[in-house]
This record gives structure tokens, sequence and C-alpha cells, in this order.
């Protein structure tokens, strides 16, 4: 079984509280992960096209869909609805307004009066030696807190290495480390800046930035769905 359907969402929900993230069970089929993966060498579905050394990301490429096609579209669109629900509920533990609406097509509408109008899915590829640093997909003022990565290529088949990172800064204690290792079509989601966590003391605020390993070896494509777009 594929697709949101088979995401069991009390579960989802308690990782993201306990872990910081979640890992979905495969959203897509093989086949349509190929299918995307292959998009990336269409020029004209992007609007733009970031090399990551160029600027000190790291290495490796990712490309801004000009307008996410049908699979990218639906898929954000259908995850959308129940993360609202969580990222109202961690609002309110932050003492925020939860304020996030139920519709995926509402938030794009908010982002678009308030100047973010650029698309934000994008395909990245790694190769061997290729790497992400640490760092926060925000794009505006407006940056819904939840976002999802989808893997594409087979881990240990098409490349080796080229972990999920996530790395949490934690009030008054060491940062905290996880790895995550993503199946074929399965979906990592995890905050895009902070998220609400349970001390001794009460609920406080942790800071969250991600990353990717090193690739050892082959070539590494995942589908990045951030909710908001961009200024």
């Amino acid at each position: 079984m594929t697709g949101v359907d088979a995401i069991c969402w009390r579960e989802l929900e308690a990782g993201l509280d306990d872990r910081g993230y979640a890992v979905t069970p495969p959203l897509l089929a093989p086949d349509t992960c190929a299918a995307l993966a292959a998009l990336f060498d269409d020029d004209r579905l992007f609007r733009s096209t970031v090399e990551m050394a160029r600027h000190g990301f790291g290495r490796g490429q990712y490309r801004y869909f000009a307008v996410p096609p049908g699979p990218v579209a639906g898929l954000r669109n259908a995850l959308y609805p129940k993360l609202a629900g969580i990222a109202n509920r961690w609002a309110a533990m932050l003492g925020m307004s939860g304020d996030w609406p139920a519709q995926h097509a509402e938030l794009l509408a908010r982002c678009h009066a308030a100047g973010q109008r650029r698309s934000t899915p994008l395909l990245l590829r790694y190769g061997p030696g290729d790497y992400n640093c640490l760092h926060q997909d925000l794009y505006g003022p407006i940056h819904f807190p939840l976002q999802a990565v989808v893997m594409l290529d087979r881990p240990g088949v098409d490349f080796d290495g080229g972990e999920l990172v996530l790395v949490e800064k934690r009030p008054r204690m060491q940062s905290r480390a996880e790895v995550i290792r993503l199946e074929q079509g399965c979906a990592a989601i995890f905050p895009v800046r902070e998220r609400p966590r349970q001390g001794r003391r009460g609920v406080h605020r942790t800071e969250v930035r991600h990353a990717v390993a090193s690739v050892g070896g082959g070539r590494r494509r995942t589908l990045g769905l951030i909710f908001h777009d961009a200024a």
C-alpha cells in the first residue's frame, strides 16, 4: 500500500512530539519515484537551479519547480491538512496563535497576499562526495512549521551514505542529532525551524536545522516539500 492513506497519523504525531521527526510508509510507488527523479533534467519545469558549492551550501544541485507537477502538488495537498492540525497544536503549546488554515490552497493564498509567490517544491540531486550543510527552509515571514523530504532512489542500491541529519539546539544543553535513513518512496517529516519539546520544567522552544551527510557513491535524489511559498 502506498500513499497518504497508508499513514498512521497517531503514530506519526507521537514521533514528531517525541523525537522531532517521523518517517512515513511509502507514499510513492517505485515507478512514480523514478518518473519524478527523471524530471530533474527537464529545464522547462524549473524556475531556479542552485549549485550548492557556489554558495557554500555544500555540494550537489537542487531545482525549484516553476509549477509543481500533478503528483507533487497532489502529495503536498494531501499531507497538509493533517500537518496543519499538528502545527496548530504545537503553536498552542508554545503560547502562539495557532491559525494555520485547514486547506493548503488557503495557506498559499495567504502567502501570495504577503508577496510570497514563488513555488518551493524542489528536486535535489547528490553524487559521490556531495552533501548539504545544516540549514532551515524559511523563504519569508510566513513559514509553515513542518516540511517533508521524499526519497526517490534506493539506498544501498542506487547510492550509499547521504543520510538525512537533524540537529536540535536545546536550551542550556548540548545539541542533539538524529540520523535518518529513508527507503525509496518514504518521507521524513520534520520541523522547518522549531518545535515544542517537553522538559522537566514544562514545554520549551527547540530550534531545529537539517542537513544531508556525504554520499559515498552513486546518485541520491529526493523530493522536497515545503508547504509555504517563497518571497
